[in-house]
This record gives C-alpha cells, structure tokens and sequence, in this order.
C-alpha cells in the first residue's frame, strides 16, 4: 500500500478511536472544564493546526515558536533559519474528552518523526521534529510515545524526535 494511503488509513482510524473514547467519556458522565496544553512541533504549523483544530476536546490550537534564542521573532526570521525556533502548535485541549495520549498518538502519525530538520519540501531546523512538556509527567508521556512509535514500526527509521523543556512560546 502507498505511504500517504496507510498514512490517511491510520489518521482516519485514530479519529474514529477518538470519537469512540469521547463518546464513552460523555456517557461516564466526566465533566469537561479541566485544560491542558501541550507544544508541539512536527514541520509546518499549519499543517498540524488543521488536524488538530478538529478533534473533540480541543478548544484552542495556535501557531508559533519555541526552542530558539531569538525574542519575538518574525515568520521571516525564523524562515531564514537563523533564529534556532521550530514552527510549532500549542494545543490547549480538556484531559477529559480527549487524553494528552491521543493528542501524541495523532501528533506521531501527522508527521514524519524519523527526519532530522525536514518534514517533505520543508527543509530546516524550523520544521524539526520536537515535543515540548511543562513537567515531569508530559515529559514521561512525550517519552512513552516516543516508545510506543519506534515499537509500531510505522515509521522507519530512528525516531529523532527532541524532548526539551518549554521555556517560551
């Protein structure tokens, strides 16, 4: 099967796991109220805004930059590949309709985490691959997924995915 057709097949599949889970969540009777945000960073950043903008649970997704020593930089600036940021999605999602697990999952699917500053035509330390955590337990569950990938075999390839510390969005 082509790469972008089993690609599709899996986004596709994972959606409807997320529609099941949130449907289970509802009839429990969780409440929804509680937020979490998570940055995350997979090539363009609108790329992964659109995808995550349609899952149930997520009530914001904004684009912008990370990881660089540059304050305030332009599009331009950080296109030209000097400023040290990657594009990335911050995703402010509520843990009880959607779990931070899932939003990984999809976020180790949309891209390809097995090339090191490239996502396709995109070519750059700002398309790097690269997953951001506020404490320890994003950290460890950025880190299981990781594992949980490279286990899948869905990609080939060593999984070259940077795990640091959010200091500025």
């Amino acid at each position: 099967m082509r790469p972008i057709l089993t690609r599709f097949l899996l986004l596709a599949g994972l959606l409807l796991a997320i529609t099941a889970l949130e449907v289970a969540a509802t009839e429990s009777g969780a409440k929804p109220g509680r937020t979490e945000t998570l940055t995350l960073g997979g090539g363009c950043f609108w790329c992964l805004e659109a995808v995550f903008s349609e899952l149930k649970g997520v009530s914001k997704v904004e684009s912008g930059y990370a990881g660089g020593h540059v304050p305030n930089p332009t599009y331009t600036q950080v296109s030209d590949g000097e400023t040290g940021h990657a594009e990335v999605v911050q995703i402010t999602f509520d843990p009880d309709i959607v779990r931070r697990d899932t939003i990984l999952r999809a976020f180790f699917t949309i891209h390809d985490p097995t090339t090191l500053n490239r996502q396709g035509n995109d070519i750059g330390e700002q398309y790097r691959s690269i997953a951001f955590y506020t404490n320890a337990e994003q950290k460890a569950a950025i880190e299981k997924s990781i594992q949980d990938t490279a286990a899948s075999h869905e990609w080939n390839g060593t999984i070259v995915t940077q795990v640091v510390p959010l200091t500025k969005f």
